[in-house]
């Protein structure tokens, strides 16, 4: 049986994100923020930290034609309701939602995914 009533002692990882790939950079916040880089790391508990991006508009993005052919979609859930955007609009409107993005769908689908994507701060 396992003890959850202690508290977590969560530390806090700060990335420099200038000239990093963003998906190396997004793989690594992952990973810090489910906690895989522990020694008592335990798949069913969130132990992870909390993790700080700095300077993440100087970012690098990889692939001659990413920047103009990358596309996002959300939908609305109504028919006819799916928008699209570039990634060169997005990184203009709002550069953080492009590493939110990342960083979320490479956290497991499971109940601790919003609560991680909370420890998650990004300074532009």
């Amino acid at each position: 049986m396992i003890d959850t009533s202690k508290k977590i002692k969560r530390d806090i990882y700060t990335v420099d994100a200038t000239d990093t790939p963003l998906g190396r950079l997004a793989s690594d916040i992952a990973a810090h923020l489910i906690g895989k880089h522990r020694p008592d790391f335990e798949k069913h508990l969130d132990r992870g930290d909390r993790v700080i991006v700095d300077n993440f508009a100087k970012v690098k993005i990889t692939g001659r034609n990413k920047v103009e052919q990358k596309t996002y979609y959300r939908h609305s859930g109504y028919p006819g309701g799916l928008k699209e955007k570039t990634l060169k609009a997005l990184l203009s409107e709002d550069p953080k939602m492009v590493l939110e993005a990342a960083v979320s769908r490479m956290l497991p689908k499971n109940k601790h995914r919003t609560e991680r994507m909370k420890r998650l701060t990004i300074n532009v």
